[in-house]
C-alpha cells in the first residue's frame, strides 16, 4: 500500500488511439440543412441559433439581421452531415 505522505510524481501511463475515418455524405432524400450559431463575445458567445434553414440564401438573410440587430459579426455555419467511418 502506497505511503499517503508520499510525494512521488504519479506513473505515467501511455494511451495509443486508433485512427478514425469519417467522410460526409448527401441524402438524397432530404433537402439540404444549414444552420449558423452567433458565437461573438468577449467571454461567452452569444449564442443565438438560425435554426434549420434550407438555402444558403436564407442563412445569409438570418445573419444579415441578426448583425443588423444586435452588431454581432462572428458566426460558426453548420452545413455537413457527417458518416462514421471504420476504426483503422
Amino acid at each position: 500500500m502506497p505511503d499517503a505522505t508520499s510525494t512521488e510524481a504519479p506513473a505515467r501511463r501511455r494511451y495509443r488511439f486508433r485512427e478514425y475515418h469519417v467522410t460526409t455524405v448527401v441524402d438524397p432524400m432530404t433537402l439540404p440543412a444549414f444552420e449558423a450559431v452567433c458565437v461573438t463575445g468577449e467571454e461567452h458567445g452569444c449564442g443565438t441559433t438560425s435554426g434549420e434553414m434550407h438555402t444558403e440564401d436564407e442563412l445569409t438573410r438570418w445573419i444579415a439581421e441578426h448583425c443588423a440587430q444586435t452588431g454581432h459579426d462572428f458566426y460558426q455555419r453548420t452545413t455537413l452531415r457527417a458518416e462514421p467511418g471504420a476504426w483503422q
